[in-house]
């Protein structure tokens, strides 16, 4: 797989968010409505990423920069939004590997944890982001009064 750098309203990004969207549809009911502004996921505040299998767009994901207000962010957090590997493609290590492109580009650019929200009709994300060093934290974002919410970090520096 290549991963490239897009913008958030890239047609292969548009494509894969509308993918997703219909998968949070299949296990929740609805879309993800967490507002998003494109120019969150924009360096230097962000970034957008799409990995390709032949010139075909198979996998993506983004991180957006926040720096408080506490108790939800900190300074230096980025918060990973649209991880998603298509269902064609599955169990390929897709996903761990956008996940630590994102992490990477992230620490370069100074970012020192990395934060993200995820559901309980999510198993394998759970499975990865637990398996890639993350613990749960306190819920944030727009979703965090929803029973199936759950939140994880990962410090991206030693300090």
């Amino acid at each position: 797989m290549d991963i490239r750098v897009a913008t958030y309203d890239d047609p292969d990004a548009l494509k894969l968010i509308a993918e997703v969207q219909q998968e949070y549809i299949v296990r929740y009911g609805d879309i993800d409505e967490t507002p998003v502004d494109v120019a969150e996921f924009t360096l230097p505040q962000g970034l957008f990423l799409i990995g390709y299998l032949d010139n075909v767009p198979v996998a993506c994901g983004a991180w957006r920069a926040h720096d408080g207000p506490s108790p939800y962010f900190r300074p230096g957090d980025a918060e990973l939004k649209r991880m998603y590997v298509s269902a064609s493609v599955r169990g390929r290590g897709f996903a761990r590997a956008v996940l630590a492109e994102l992490e990477r580009t992230a620490a370069e650019r100074g970012r020192t944890r990395s934060i993200l929200e995820t559901g309980t009709a999510q198993p394998e994300a759970i499975a990865l982001y637990e398996s890639s060093g993350y613990t749960p934290i306190r819920k944030f974002g727009h979703y965090k009064e929803d029973s199936r919410s759950i939140c994880f970090g990962k410090a991206l520096t030693d300090s």
